[in-house]
């Protein structure tokens, strides 16, 4: 059996779980079908695997959107707070190399790609927060452009205030309050 595959048991859980948060928050995806997010969830398996380690996290994680394009739906991480088991890491694996003591547990894009899902932009940062107030103790990395990283900076945003904040910190930094918010898309 692939390393990245749900028992059916798990399976239906998670199901169960995703199906009655999005009937909970129709807000997050007006005009979308659950029917037919679930045919897509159940032909992919790898993807049903990255949202059951979105939801094992604490990332809370449900329906954002529908791409035409490439049809594909998308799930944000929408835990009111930065995903608990997503704290206290530095931005990448080449921050977490550099720190000599005191290392974090590990990075938010090395813990990204081990669980299939992407960081959050600025810009998707700023879309989830139009659905609801998220982040307003915590706060979360977000992808860093190229120029930035490679001067050491890594960016993270949070609410406060009402308003959609962006910062910039070390990228080798981490704080028990910062985590990272994903995306899939199914």
């Amino acid at each position: 059996m692939s390393k990245k595959k749900l028992l059916p048991k798990q399976n239906d859980e998670l199901l169960a779980v995703l199906k009655a948060r999005f009937e909970k928050n129709m807000k997050r995806h007006q005009g979308l079908d659950w029917a037919k997010v679930t045919a897509k969830l159940e032909a992919n398996s790898e993807k049903l695997w990255s949202l059951n380690e979105m939801e094992r996290t604490g990332g809370e994680p449900d329906v954002v959107g529908y791409d035409k394009k490439s049809d594909e739906y998308i799930f944000y991480d929408c835990s009111a707070e930065s995903p608990q088991g997503r704290r206290s890491l530095c931005y990448d694996g080449e921050a977490l190399d550099s720190r000599k003591e005191n290392k974090p547990k590990g990075s938010a894009l090395d813990m990204a790609a081990s669980m299939g899902i992407e960081i959050l932009t600025e810009e998707e940062y700023r879309q989830l927060q139009k659905l609801g107030a998220f982040d307003l103790k915590t706060s979360s990395w977000v992808k860093t452009p190229s120029d930035i990283r490679k001067l050491g900076g890594a960016l993270f945003c949070d609410r406060r205030y009402d308003t959609i904040f962006l910062y910039h910190n070390g990228a080798e930094s981490y704080y028990a309050a910062r985590g990272f918010r994903g995306l899939l898309r199914v």
